[in-house]
């Protein structure tokens, strides 16, 4: 009787019961997300910002060292341009005087994200864009 309650409880635990708590994160089709991206990277060193687009569209252009790599890294990330959640615990690492603006639409919606890299969180979000930011810090 107590194991019949308990298998019950446990699937229980594992089912929705129909009902999502909130839109689903996985994508609606199969198709790889594209957009067109600018991304404004200041080194911190008193040169000029450097400017870099991206379309990922047919056919992939922009002037990063290697756009269609950089496309396809940005496709196997699940949310590449989310803003690191404001009561996030980060340690305080610093990587470097680096900033860089991304903006211009992915997957449908707009991005315009700020990014630095003066504590461990901004460090791991830098690093996930990979090549988007190229050259030294990138």
């Amino acid at each position: 009787m107590v194991l019949g309650a308990l298998t019950v409880l446990l699937s229980a635990c594992g089912s929705d019961g129909g009902t999502a708590a909130g839109p689903s994160s996985a994508p609606s089709s199969t198709a790889p997300a594209t957009g067109e991206l600018v991304v404004v990277l200041d080194r911190g060193e008193g040169a000029q910002p450097e400017r870099y687009t991206l379309s990922c569209a047919e056919p992939v252009t922009g002037d990063l060292p290697d756009p269609a790599g950089t496309c396809a890294h940005l496709q196997g990330l699940a949310d590449p341009f989310a803003a690191i959640p404001g009561d996030q615990v980060c340690s305080q690492q610093y990587g470097g005087p680096q900033t860089a603006h991304v903006t211009g639409r992915w997957a449908g919606d707009d991005v315009d994200l700020l990014l630095a890299r003066t504590n461990g969180c901004q460090l791991a979000q830098w690093a996930s864009l990979g090549p988007l930011l190229p050259g030294p810090g990138g």
